[in-house]
């Protein structure tokens, strides 16, 4: 009877270091980028290990990286959409000081106040300006309360779902629904907004045709950070405000936000 419970352990931990290593590189290490993006172009790697990264806009659903094998979760929301702009990011974010956990990654992206007064550069006004002038974590969907950001964790959970006001320079307060979600050695963060967003008084997007899904990895060069964001706007918005510069200029401040959080500053 104890042999026959010795073997099953060793086939259990057997299974369990396969996962493991499948998740992560053959030996059981940090995958590296090429690994994350075995066809990546060469010119797209060296722009997304440089301090900038890569980004680019399309005014279609087309991309030029191949994203990675993670949950299918991963992009269905702007699947789901005719997106009148689409914006692909590739980051890798060098570690601060050694390598870090997913738990590490995912307490530094928690700081929804750490949004609040990032600048962008506005051409009408010709001069950086807060993109939101202020950013709270609110209690639920319905009930708008504002609620503090929670301390550092010890560990992440499988899923996690946070509620965020945003009050954006063009679109007035914004709600956005942002879901967490393990993916193997990484996790998502999907982000959309739950309600109309408005510019004036005419609805400028509609509830969830706003999104931004990001997949974060630790791996051997830093924290791989890739993104694809899209909005479907109406023709007579997309008249008056330049879309393809709109949605490249707020995930350029939500990228400044994770760069900041995963280097632990404000």
């Amino acid at each position: 009877m104890r042999k026959r419970s010795f073997s099953i352990l060793c086939v259990v931990f057997l299974c369990s270091g396969a996962c493991l290593f499948s998740q992560n590189g053959s030996d059981g290490s940090l995958r590296s980028i090429s690994e994350v993006f075995p066809n990546l172009d060469e010119k797209i790697k060296e722009q997304a290990l440089s301090p900038k990264g890569y980004i680019i806009s399309h005014r279609d659903k087309s991309r030029t990286v191949e994203a990675p094998s993670v949950d299918p979760y991963f992009q269905s929301r702007l699947d789901t959409l005719n997106p009148t702009v689409t914006v692909e990011a590739l980051l890798v974010i060098p570690y601060p000081s050694g390598a870090m956990d997913l738990v590490d990654v995912y307490n530094g992206l928690r700081q929804i106040r750490d949004l609040r007064g990032r600048l962008y550069h506005s051409e009408t006004r010709d001069a950086d300006v807060p993109l939101f002038e202020d950013a709270t974590r609110l209690e639920s969907a319905r009930r708008t309360s504002v609620i503090d950001d929670p301390p550092p964790q010890p560990a992440m959970p499988d899923s996690e779902t946070i509620y965020i006001r945003l009050k954006d320079v063009n679109f007035g307060n914004s709600y956005y629904q942002a879901n967490i979600k393990k993916s193997g050695p990484g996790f998502i963060y999907d982000l959309f907004n739950n309600r109309d967003l408005t510019y004036f008084i005419i609805t400028a997007i509609k509830a969830g045709c706003f999104t931004a899904q990001f997949y974060f990895e630790p791996i051997h060069e830093g924290v791989l950070v890739y993104s694809v964001s899209g909005a479907e706007v109406s023709n007579f918005i997309a008249s008056k405000i330049h879309m393809p510069s709109a949605i490249q200029k707020r995930l350029e401040v939500l990228l400044d936000w994770v760069t900041d959080g995963i280097n632990g500053r404000p």
